[in-house]
């Protein structure tokens, strides 16, 4: 068994990088911005809202596909889609997105060839170009494919949430019901835990409450480690969402975490899939008040729901006490418990 080459790394992730991008970098940023017709510094702008590292006018470092990104973008600014006003945020969330992505599928890639080869070896595994690069052929097409089948049904989705309520088409806020579900004991459980039972166990509680949340009618915002955030119209379903996902964490058969939950019902402002305002900073104030196992409501979702839900069963909702919490002024709150059998 040889020495490894101290220049495969390097030479591996040239040849690598030539293979996804279908080239071999030839042209600088000054380049592109001339050949794409677009101010230097426009260009200079876009390249770190998308995140991607700074280089230098002399950098040798792009290709022909980055004269073609930066017309399309140049495009979409001129016709009004990437508005000088939201251009930035909107781009920078493209890359965010992308970037997350990317590391997540090229981790996957490289741990598959590396558990292919022999760990043994240093000049196998991740130095294995061949591999990497043929996995890569057979993969990322279909990937490409997959991730263009997934944007277009969130489209669709988007739509038809959209066309749903006319008044949305060109109000700035919407009336939600924003929840955050929370794991109890994360810190003290994440201790515990290696880093493959930790991730299969954050999986695990990301999964069961997506599912739960879109059987709902809901939107999964965002997820924060150990907490999920997500809307719906219906503060009846936001809740007995959150009933259930408590439930099943107080049931010791059940591997989904001990969670608690905080919802508030108002108006909400939606911008680049995210939501903001102060129905959402009540919503999260609720969540750090409740005890383990509960959900607390606020004065919106209990006007909303009175004593009975849609279908005509009774959300016991509770008086708790205010909550004072930075931004609000004795924050009204509510317990809200399934229904009694009896009911």
């Amino acid at each position: 068994m040889g020495e490894a080459d101290p220049d495969a790394g390097p030479d591996t992730v040239r040849a690598l990088g030539a293979f996804l991008l279908g080239e071999e970098p030839s042209l600088t940023r000054v380049e592109v911005a001339g050949r794409a017709g677009v101010p230097l510094d426009l260009a200079i702008t876009l390249w770190h809202q998308l995140g991607f590292p700074h280089r230098a006018d002399d950098d040798v470092a792009f290709v022909e596909a980055d004269v073609e990104a930066l017309r399309l973008s140049a495009e979409l600014v001129r016709i009004g889609i990437l508005p000088p006003e939201s251009q930035a945020a909107l781009v920078r969330t493209w890359g965010r997105s992308y970037a997350r992505l990317a590391e997540w599928q090229t981790s996957l890639l490289a741990g598959l060839v590396a558990d292919g080869g022999d760990p043994a070896d240093p000049a196998g595994g991740l130095a294995d170009l061949t591999g990497l690069t043929g996995l890569a052929g057979d993969v990322l097409p279909r990937v490409e494919a997959l991730q263009s089948y997934v944007w277009r049904r969130h489209l669709a989705s988007a739509a038809e949430h959209l066309l749903d309520d006319a008044s949305t088409l060109t109000a700035t806020e919407s009336q939600l019901s924003v929840c955050f579900v929370d794991i109890v004991g994360y810190t003290t459980q994440s201790r515990s835990l290696d880093g493959a039972a930790l991730v299969q166990w954050v999986d695990g509680f990301e999964q069961g409450t997506t599912a739960l949340v879109v059987d709902h009618g809901g939107q999964v915002i965002k997820t924060i480690g150990d907490e999920v955030l997500f809307t719906v119209a219906d503060p009846a379903a936001a809740v007995a969402v959150a009933l259930e996902l408590t439930s099943r964490g107080a049931d010791e058969d059940d591997p989904f975490p001990a969670v608690r939950a905080g919802i508030a019902h108002g108006a909400v402002v939606r911008r680049l899939g995210d939501v903001f305002g102060s129905t959402v900073n009540a919503a999260s104030r609720l969540t750090s008040a409740a005890r383990p196992g509960s959900v607390l409501v606020d004065a919106g979702v209990h006007e909303a729901l009175g004593d009975e839900d849609d279908d005509g069963s009774l959300f016991r909702l509770r008086r708790a006490r205010r909550i004072s919490a930075k931004g609000f002024r004795n924050l009204e709150a509510w317990r809200a418990r399934a229904p009694r059998e009896d009911d």
